[in-house]
C-alpha cells in the first residue's frame, strides 16, 4: 500500500511538472517574424475543460465552408457573425451534451483512446471583455493558414466532409467525422493550441487544459 501511495504521489508530481513546463515553455521558442498587420480578429472560447476557436464570417469563409449550410447549419444566416470550431473525442462529445449526462464509458475513452469529431456551431456578436473569451488579431495570410488547418481536420468522404447523422446539441450546431485520435495527452485543447500556432500565435509547449492554454497565450502574445 505504501508503494502504491508513493507511486501515485510521484505520478501526480510528474503530471503537475509536465503541465507547468508545458505552460511556461513557449512554442515556438522564438517569436515568428511579423507576417503583416493583424486584420482578422479570432476568438478562443473556453469552459472548464474545453476550448473552441471562433472565426469571423464573410462571403469567402461561407464559400470555403459551404458544406455546413448544405448539412442544414444556418451558417448563411445574416445574423451569424462567427463560425465556432472545436475538435474532440467522439464518445465524450456525442454522449455528454450536459454535465448531468456524464457517463463512465465516454470518460474512460477520453482518458485512453478514442476516435475524434469536429463540432461546428454558429454565433452572433461575441462580447468582450469576458472571462471565457480571448481575442487575437491575425494577418490575412495567417488567417488563411488557420482556415487550412481547420479544413484539414475534417475527415473527407466521397462527397466532402462526413456529417454525423442525428448528432447535434441544437438546430445551430453539427458534428463531423475528424482526422486523428483523441487521448488524455492529445486532446481538444492541444488541437486548439496547434491551430493558434498556425495562425502565428505562440502557446505553451503542451496545453492539455484551458487554464494552461489561456495563461500561455497571455504570457506570449
Amino acid at each position: 500500500m505504501k508503494k502504491l501511495g508513493r507511486f501515485l504521489a510521484l505520478l501526480l508530481i510528474a503530471v503537475a511538472l509536465a503541465v507547468t513546463l508545458g505552460t511556461l515553455v513557449p512554442r515556438p521558442i522564438w517569436p515568428a517574424a511579423a507576417a503583416g498587420e493583424g486584420t482578422r480578429r479570432i476568438f478562443v472560447l473556453k469552459n472548464p475543460i474545453h476550448t473552441d476557436i471562433a472565426i469571423p464570417v464573410d462571403d469567402a469563409v461561407r464559400r470555403r465552408f459551404r458544406f455546413l449550410a448544405d448539412a442544414g447549419l444556418p451558417s448563411d444566416a445574416p445574423e451569424v457573425r462567427y463560425l465556432v470550431f472545436g475538435w474532440g473525442g467522439r464518445a465524450f462529445y456525442l454522449e455528454t451534451p450536459t454535465w448531468s449526462r456524464l457517463k463512465a464509458v465516454p470518460v474512460f475513452k477520453a482518458l485512453t483512446l478514442d476516435a475524434s469529431v469536429m463540432h461546428v456551431d454558429v454565433a452572433g456578436d461575441i462580447t468582450e471583455p469576458h472571462p471565457n473569451v480571448a481575442g487575437f488579431e491575425v494577418s490575412d495570410d495567417r488567417f488563411a493558414a488557420l482556415l487550412d488547418f481547420i479544413d484539414a481536420s475534417f475527415q473527407q468522404g466521397p462527397g466532402g466532409p462526413v456529417v454525423i447523422d442525428n448528432a447535434a446539441y441544437s438546430n445551430f450546431d453539427r458534428f463531423y467525422e475528424a482526422n486523428g485520435h483523441f487521448n488524455a495527452l492529445i486532446g481538444c485543447n492541444t488541437w486548439t493550441a496547434a491551430a493558434l500556432r498556425t495562425a502565428g500565435l505562440r502557446t505553451g509547449w503542451w496545453n492539455p487544459l484551458p487554464a494552461s492554454l489561456g495563461l500561455s497565450m497571455r504570457l506570449y502574445n
